[in-house]
């Protein structure tokens, strides 16, 4: 259960780790733009992003 939860995060961290790896510029930008959301959009998010992962959880288990 441990080993499936560590690969989980290390898959998380190489996917999340791409596009500022591969386009410093562009990932700058997009988190300048991010600064500029409201805390309600940015909890939105936050939860629809939540919800997707439980949703692919779900789905695959």
């Amino acid at each position: 259960m441990l080993d499936t939860l560590l690969m989980a995060l290390g898959l998380m961290l190489i996917v999340e780790g791409l596009l500022p790896m591969v386009s410093p510029p562009r990932w700058r930008m997009l988190f300048e733009q991010m600064l500029k959301l409201e805390d309600g959009q940015i909890r939105f998010f936050g939860m629809a992003m939540v919800l997707g992962g439980l949703l692919l959880f779900w789905l695959v288990s």
